[in-house]
């Protein structure tokens, strides 16, 4: 995974990191795995004016990126805010375990081979917001992650039935984690914003407090304990599993939402995060065993214990690879965007 450390103000942090990475050869639109057509450029432009009133911080981001790589803002919006809600492909498990030792919040994330070394660790740290850590396959939006409060959350992308203009998955994960402390919090902030795509929040607190939330740009479910708390690419609640396309290739949601709600069946009273790991590498079901040569694997895996405030993540897939803690403090993490050979630290 690409590394990167974005601190202080948010344009000034995202014009350093676009100017860096152009000084160095590498032109972002031309790793975009979709077309620019008109009907991202409409959707996203369509978007714009939420992203202004909600998210000014990722507006004056992206801004300075664009700027970075001498590109408009227009065009790189047409990338960000599109993504999640028009031909979704990003298909992840996650699952809430808990004892007296840990609250983990376990997550893999399985997408294309083709983009690995683009997929990124990143530390933000901006001003006038939490400081957090997180991972995604793009960049400015955040797929998992956990903030400086011991706040985790991480996403799945569900193939919606329908979308709207709001804030897609990516952003919404960002938005929280750079403003709530708990799963409370985040749940009576998710009632005020306008969703775009179609999606489950699985996110955790230092408190051990639980959710998934499924949503799109019309329904919002909340799933809380004593429910086996597992989340997959496509609904599960009674009002909303309804919704499920079951004409696309899923990468086996089925199977990894039954081996992930076995799994929180049997949950150990010791030792959690070795059973994290051991659930999302495999050996307990089908959850990573892709196979690579179709062009798609678990590209990382992550656990965050709110309890321990402890990061271990995978980078790769954890049936081959291992979990390393990470020790980083996500407060004072040094200098903004290093560049070193191919990673960005």
């Amino acid at each position: 995974m690409v590394h990167l450390h974005m601190k202080g103000k948010p344009y000034e942090a995202g014009f350093k990191w676009g100017r860096q990475i152009f000084d160095h050869g590498i032109r972002l639109l031309e790793q975009v795995p979709f077309d620019l057509d008109e009907q991202r450029r409409k959707f996203a432009a369509a978007c714009d004016p939420f992203y202004q009133r909600y998210c000014p911080n990722v507006v004056a981001e992206i801004q300075g990126i664009a700027d970075g790589q001498r590109i408009t803002y227009e065009s790189l919006t047409a990338v960000l805010y599109s993504m999640y809600c028009i031909q979704p492909k990003h298909k992840c498990t996650c699952m809430i375990m808990k004892n007296d030792n840990a609250y983990l919040l376990c997550r893999n994330s399985d997408f294309l081979t083709s983009l690995e070394n683009l997929y990124a660790n990143v530390i933000y740290q901006l001003d006038d917001c939490f400081s957090f850590q997180g991972n995604t396959t793009a960049f400015v939006e955040i797929e998992d992650g956990m903030n400086e409060q011991r706040f985790a959350i991480g996403l799945t992308s569900v193939y919606p039935e329908m979308i709207k203009p709001g804030l897609n998955a990516g952003m919404l994960v960002r938005y929280l984690l750079e403003r709530c402390r708990s799963t409370k919090e985040a749940l009576e902030q998710l009632k005020l914003l306008p969703i775009a795509s179609a999606q489950t929040l699985t996110m955790i607190d230092g408190s051990g407090h639980g959710a998934v939330v499924e949503c799109d740009c019309e329904s919002m479910i909340v799933l809380e304990e004593p429910d086996c708390l597992a989340a997959v690419n496509a609904f599960h609640s009674k009002v909303l599993k309804q919704k499920r396309n079951t004409s696309i290739d899923d990468w086996y949601s089925d199977l990894r939402y039954e081996t992930a709600i076995e799994a929180l069946r049997n949950i150990p009273a010791s030792a959690l995060q070795a059973y994290g790991r051991e659930v999302l590498s495999g050996k307990h079901g089908f959850l990573c065993q892709y196979d690579r040569a179709a062009g798609k694997d678990t590209v990382w895996s992550v656990i965050y214990d709110t309890l321990n405030n402890e990061i271990l993540r995978c980078e790769g897939n954890p049936a081959r690879r291992s979990f390393q803690i990470d020790n980083r403090d996500r407060k004072n993490h040094g200098e903004a965007c290093v560049l070193s050979g191919n990673r960005l630290q």
